[in-house]
């Protein structure tokens, strides 16, 4: 009797298993378990495919054929956010959008919006501005570059190698305090 159980639940179960799908590949007679997207515009719509065929079709697959740099470039970035749109959280997105703003005009790079920036204004406006001047040097500079026109600077008008000068002690003091400026400035 126990086996006559036995025998009615293995049949049962070997009816509910699922007729099994063909390959999807033309000629292939093997069972098509893989599943592959049919295009990009339709992701959720599957060709079927034994292992072998869905190999040679994974490699042959490109999401981006037939799309241009800039659409790549597009949907590369908007899959950076998780194709949510952003915007900045606070007050901080007025804050950096005026501090760009201000970076701009103080270093005369014409409007943030883009486009191809004029060459940099002669005059300087702000204190940085008047440092770099006072070093002879002009912006965009590293502070590497600041600092060894200062240590040439201090060797040329020091006050000892002029003879205890008091106008090469002046300019000394106006380069130090230039030196310091731009020293805060890159935070160093």
């Amino acid at each position: 009797m126990r086996t006559h159980k036995r025998e009615a639940k293995l049949s049962f179960d070997l009816r509910q298993q699922p007729a099994t799908r063909r390959c999807d590949h033309p000629g292939c007679a093997y069972a098509g378990d893989f599943r592959a997207p049919k295009s990009p515009d339709r992701l959720r719509d599957y060709y079927w495919f034994c292992l072998d065929h869905v190999r040679e079709y994974n490699k042959a697959w490109n999401y981006y054929a037939g799309l241009s740099e800039l659409e790549i470039e597009r949907m590369v970035r908007f899959d950076t956010v998780w194709q949510r749109h952003t915007w900045p959280l606070g007050r901080w997105g007025a804050h950096e959008q005026r501090l760009r703003e201000t970076l701009y005009r103080q270093y005369g790079l014409g409007e943030s919006t883009g486009g191809e920036m004029p060459p940099l204004r002669p005059e300087a406006t702000t204190e940085e501005g008047r440092a770099l001047a006072e070093l002879d040097l002009t912006a965009p500079i590293e502070f590497v570059t600041i600092k060894a026109r200062y240590k040439e600077l201090v060797k040329q008008h020091h006050p000892d190698a002029n003879g205890g000068s008091k106008e090469s002690e002046e300019k000394l003091k106006t380069i130090n305090r230039a030196f310091g400026i731009l020293k805060a400035c890159f935070a160093v």
